[in-house]
């Protein structure tokens, strides 16, 4: 074989070869969760400090840091290969300004298993196809068999058959690794799915969706402290 007809043939066993590492390769291990560390404001109150502003700072900072969403994970699960990342990052940062402290994941939803295998098997059949394109001659005998007459039919226009082998199998893989997910969980709990409903979600809807699965102890105590706030900056006007 010339130098074309290598390149040609080996390209496809490094991809493969490539697919099987990645195959049987460990998980990397989960990004462990930020913890939050509330920082000391420079206005912030100290012991000593009894006058209303520094009060008040006090209690802005505090309820900066323990926000409504505080205690809440959202998970939204997506189709990488579809393109949905631009939407869930779109979807994070409104989660994000919407319930400050809530802890919004992003990850990969991958296809069912069947459509996984399938898609691993893809490489293994145009290598197979482009070996028997390069050496059927040799491979057809050896099985006791005559090369049949669609063999020289492709074997004529050969660079275009392997083109088309890799071409129409990368288009398989690529359709049997989507999975066109776009899940949103909600402190373990579905709350939105696209293969259900076969669309996406609102930014409204999902912002109204993740409001009612907050807790009612978590709504309670940040009500409790949104109310506190109110008198003390209402004694504050009153003693200027």
């Amino acid at each position: 074989m010339d130098r074309v007809q290598l390149v040609l043939l080996g390209l496809p066993i490094l991809l493969f070869c490539s697919d099987v590492v990645t195959l049987f390769a460990p998980q990397p291990p989960a990004a462990p969760k930020p913890h939050r560390h509330p920082q000391a404001a420079s206005g912030a109150f100290q012991p000593g400090d009894s006058s209303p502003d520094a009060a008040d700072s006090a209690q802005l900072t505090e309820a900066q840091v323990d926000g409504p969403g505080s205690g809440t994970t959202v998970e939204l699960k997506f189709c990488a290969s579809c393109s949905y990342k631009g939407n869930a990052m779109t979807m994070k940062r409104m989660l994000d300004t919407s319930f400050p402290g809530i802890h919004v994941v992003l990850e990969n939803y991958p296809p069912p298993f069947p459509k996984r295998a399938l898609g691993k098997m893809v490489p293994f059949v145009q290598v197979g196809a482009i070996a028997t394109l390069m050496a059927g001659d040799q491979i057809f005998p050896r099985f006791g068999m005559v090369p049949p007459p669609w063999y020289y039919s492709l074997r004529a226009n050969r660079f275009g058959t392997m083109a088309s082998v890799w071409m129409f199998g990368n288009f398989a893989q690529s359709l049997l690794q989507s999975s066109g997910a776009f899940e949103v969980y909600c402190n373990g709990q579905l709350v939105f799915s696209k293969l259900s409903e076969q669309r996406f979600p609102s930014e409204f809807e999902l912002r109204e969706l993740i409001g009612n699965r907050l807790s009612d102890s978590q709504i309670g105590k940040n009500l409790e402290k949104d109310l506190v706030l109110d008198d003390d900056v209402e004694r504050c006007f009153t003693m200027i």
